[in-house]
């Protein structure tokens, strides 16, 4: 699976590029009607060709980067997988309560996070060492609240909450608890 990091990254640099040509679109016709002492006419045929060709361009960045969406490919092909674990997690009272002091996967696992809110609206997210965040979800009660992810690497995750759930919200932080191990390490 290709790392949200990665994607973040190829879509800013693809999007920063679309945008900078967009404003020296602007900034030319800007330049063209307001010019002094020339012809100041915008030839439609010009104009018409560089919208129709940022149009292309916009389009094709949208279906070029759709791929590269880690998690597309598993939630349309969800009802033909099968997690190799299920974590049932619940959350009450601004605490996570876990199945296990630790939640142990084998690298190459695909993993079923069940959570279930007993009386707020919580979130669920797991987030990477230096804080950036892996994915996330909002946990509803009285709702399915599942995630299908697959693990391709080592790694150890903290689980937080993602949803403002009042004040105590903020503590809402399971440090260290998700361990992205070797496959033969739990064997």
């Amino acid at each position: 699976m290709v790392d949200s990091t990665m994607v973040l990254t190829g879509q800013t640099i693809a999007y920063t590029f679309y945008c900078l040509v967009i404003i020296l679109l602007v900034a030319w016709f800007a330049i063209k009607v307001t010019g002094k002492g020339k012809s100041t006419a915008v030839k439609p045929a010009v104009f018409y060709t560089f919208v129709g060709f940022l149009t292309v361009i916009g389009v094709s960045l949208h279906i070029i980067t759709y791929n590269t969406i880690p998690w597309a490919e598993m939630d349309l092909n969800r009802s033909d997988i099968t997690p190799d674990k299920t974590f049932t997690i619940t959350v009450k009272d601004h605490k996570f309560i876990l199945p296990s002091e630790k939640l142990v996967i084998n690298v190459d696992d695909v993993v079923l996070f069940d959570v279930a809110s007993e009386d707020l609206t919580y979130g669920f997210g797991l987030f990477r060492s230096d804080n950036s965040m892996l994915f996330q979800m909002q946990v509803v009660p009285g709702h399915k609240n599942d995630l299908l992810w697959h693990f391709d690497r080592e790694a150890i995750y903290s689980i937080r909450s993602t949803e403002y759930s009042g004040p105590k919200g903020v503590f809402m932080v399971e440090k260290d608890v998700v361990h992205v191990v070797p496959s033969s390490t739990t064997n």
